[in-house]
């Protein structure tokens, strides 16, 4: 096994300028891929976070009786994805306005008569809060008869969940893309090498070598170029990881949300991957030139 990593070796110190466009080419393949899968998980991360502190807001007619606020409490209660309701005032309500609005009280001191409605805050079940079961869960109440309107950021959700659908169908294009280069430009440049030493080849199998033989050595340096090729592009990821963490990741909500890179093993399954596609680069060059 020895003599065909030295035979692997060689090939690419003799083909330096081809090995480092295959090389080069795979790092900025596993880059870009890579940048796209690292912000699909932190903003799932920020997602995650923001969903459990997601509340639903019940506004209730002006004309609710305290029978009815009552029935209307009860009701939510029996609704499934509905964990608590806790019922606000108006008085309540301006109150926790006032506090939230300190800088800007002189709005709110003339006012004649209390403009908020009585309310329930929905505390919501980990299953109902995804935008599909968010819907359906404020058609529900919505129907109730004494609920004047339903507020849980639904702009803001769909609009969210829009650009996450939109990046994601932009990454797995342009995995697609860099992935068919990749393989391409391997199998080219293991082609110009089986090329370059065609005759060596032919007089290999003159001499009774078989096709396993001879076919070993490519392989090991397609791999080779592969997960060199993968380690660099993850490099460059982490050092931009980490200056973006360093300096942005202090303001996200307060400091609560912490920015992550890959964990261990998903790093160690990308490199398996960058490795595979440089043996599919050269088993794709060997079928055609074996023929």
């Amino acid at each position: 096994m020895q003599r065909f990593y030295r035979r692997a070796i060689k090939d690419i110190l003799e083909n330096r300028f081809l090995t480092a466009i295959t090389v080069v080419t795979i790092a900025l393949s596993i880059l870009i891929a890579a940048a796209f899968a690292l912000f699909f998980v932190n903003a799932g991360d920020m997602l995650n976070l923001w969903q459990k502190g997601m509340r639903m807001m019940v506004y209730l007619k002006a004309s609710t009786s305290e029978a009815e606020r009552l029935d209307t409490k009860f009701r939510l209660q029996g609704i499934a994805g509905v964990q608590e309701a806790v019922y606000i005032s108006k008085d309540e309500a301006l109150t926790r306005l006032k506090e939230q609005m300190q800088h800007h009280s002189a709005l709110l001191e003339n006012l004649k008569e209390n403009p908020l409605p009585d309310s329930f805050e929905i505390t919501l079940q980990p299953s109902a809060r995804n935008s599909e079961e968010l819907r359906f869960l404020a058609e529900r109440i919505q129907a109730l008869p004494g609920v004047a309107e339903v507020e849980y950021g639904q702009q803001w959700i769909q609009r969210f969940t829009h650009i996450i659908n939109l990046f994601s169908l932009a990454g797995y294009a342009i995995g697609a893309l860099f992935f068919m280069a990749t393989l391409f430009i391997v199998a080219n440049t293991i082609r110009l090498v089986l090329y370059s030493r065609r005759d060596e080849i032919e007089i290999m199998r003159l001499v009774g070598a078989t096709d396993r033989f001879i076919k070993i050595p490519f392989y090991l340096e397609g791999m080779i170029q592969g997960g060199a090729g993968t380690v660099i592009g993850l490099g460059l990821l982490y050092a931009g990881y980490s200056a973006l963490a360093l300096h942005f990741a202090p303001g996200l909500a307060g400091g609560m949300i912490q920015l992550r890179f890959f964990s261990v093993g998903a790093s160690a399954a990308a490199i398996l991957g960058g490795t595979l596609i440089g043996w599919l680069g050269c088993w794709v060059s060997l079928k055609q030139f074996m023929k």
